[in-house]
């Protein structure tokens, strides 16, 4: 029998009534924090152990050879590979549609759609305490507004008086901002993954914030959607002989001043270069107004790299993926093909990073922590859903069936086949 739940009449809160019951209680979260801690710690000889323990079987060696993969395809079925071959093309047909869109295809009768859906709710965190944001308020919530979201609501650390900065709030009416509220740190992200009394539950969290913020966040992933780990503040400058060692210095600084736990690194090939920027950061910071930030800032991830050459240089920036990369050579565009890792790209001595950081309309919510190899500066797509659509006509059910029975058979799932052979049966 199915569980019901009759609504009828129902008017109060649909989240919770209709909230699945977790199969098991709580996720084992220990149990996998430990497991992943053990691989990271002893690689191979972890994953022996557990593959013994979970899987039953001692394996040595776990990599396939290439040769046995290839020799798969003759040691299938030919309607088990007539299948892959037919899913593999049609995957492939709707995916590359995808990269000019929106996608609309027809094929042989499988009319395939995406509907592209804003989010419902979003919060934005804006940091606070060291300095006030207003142009993170408008970096996260003028794309949620051009995606269409229905509420944006706002969280911003408050100052020992309680109050938020009358340029935040100024920047939060202007980017049609829903509600505001005056809460900070871990306990932000908790109250919009979760919701309180005072603030509602959303469905996506954006926006920076401290190595708390950024914790906070990793953790709620999964109750809640989150744009990119956007923590704390990193710099790479890749510098020539011909760059100005004030600019770079500058550069590191301005980034710098945000406070701990980013990163601060110039990489050259010249170390003319490399020692002009230490004395220049030194001359810089006397008069600095936030130089014990500054200073405990690059105490920890301040550094200078020094390489062989321009593609050794960016070799180095591509593995330390920064959230900005500064090209200050004397032909940046050059090395633009060679960017791999990086949240985002300024070339030559005019464009710091600081005009990103504001006025360029690039955003400046992005990766960090080496995240930049997997993830992208917020934008506008990070407030929408798509939702395939699929619809068909006879001829193409009857044409499919003999795949879908094939996949069904080989994966040992027999439902899966009878549902499209009653469909055939019945008309």
């Amino acid at each position: 029998m199915l569980a019901r739940l009759d609504l009828r009449g129902f008017s109060g809160d649909l989240a919770a009534r209709l909230a699945r019951s977790r199969a098991n209680g709580d996720e084992p979260i220990e149990a996998v924090r430990d497991i992943i801690q053990n691989v990271r710690d002893r690689g191979d000889d972890a994953l022996r152990e557990y593959t013994e323990r979970f899987d039953g079987c001692v394996i040595d060696d776990f990599a396939i050879p290439t040769g046995d993969v290839s020799a798969s395809l003759d040691a299938v079925t030919p309607e088990v590979r007539s299948a892959l071959e037919y899913a593999r093309d049609e995957i492939r047909a709707y995916h590359e549609a995808q990269v000019t869109g929106p996608v609309d295809l027809n094929r042989d009768g499988v009319r395939l759609r995406e509907l592209v859906v804003p989010i419902g709710r979003v919060g934005c965190y804006v940091p606070g305490g060291r300095a006030a944001y207003p142009s993170t308020v408008l970096m996260t919530a003028v794309p949620a507004r051009i995606a269409g979201v229905d509420e944006v609501v706002l969280c911003v650390p408050p100052a020992r008086d309680g109050k938020v900065p009358t340029a935040t709030l100024a920047a939060a009416a202007l980017a049609e901002v829903d509600q505001v509220f005056r809460v900070g740190g871990a306990q932000a992200i908790a109250a919009m993954a979760y919701g309180t009394p005072s603030i509602p539950r959303v469905d996506l969290i954006v926006g920076p914030g401290n190595i708390y913020v950024s914790t906070a966040k990793r953790e709620v992933v999964g109750d809640v959607g989150i744009e990119t780990l956007a923590g704390p503040s990193e710099l790479v400058v890749v510098a020539d002989e011909q760059a100005s060692a004030e600019l770079v210095a500058a550069d590191l600084l301005a980034q710098t001043e945000h406070g701990p736990d980013g990163a601060a690194v110039v990489v050259t090939w010249s170390e003319s270069v490399a020692t002009g920027v230490d004395a220049a950061i030194a001359a810089l910071l006397a008069d600095s107004p936030r130089r014990a930030d500054i200073e405990a800032a690059l105490a920890t991830g301040g550094q200078s790299v020094l390489v062989d050459g321009p593609e050794q240089a960016m070799a180095v920036a591509n593995t330390i993926a920064p959230e900005h990369l500064e090209l200050m050579t004397a032909d940046p565009e050059s090395l633009v093909p060679l960017v791999k890792n990086a949240g985002a790209v300024f070339c030559g001595p005019l464009a710091s990073a600081v005009i990103g950081d504001y006025v360029a309309g690039v955003n400046h919510v992005l990766p960090t922590g080496g995240s930049a190899r997997f993830s992208s500066a917020l934008r506008v797509d990070d407030f929408c859903k798509r939702v395939h659509v699929v619809s068909m006509d006879d001829a193409a059910l009857r044409r499919v069936s003999p795949y879908v029975q094939a996949f069904a058979e080989v994966e040992g799932l027999g439902e899966h086949g009878r549902s499209v052979a009653l469909r055939e049966t019945d008309r």
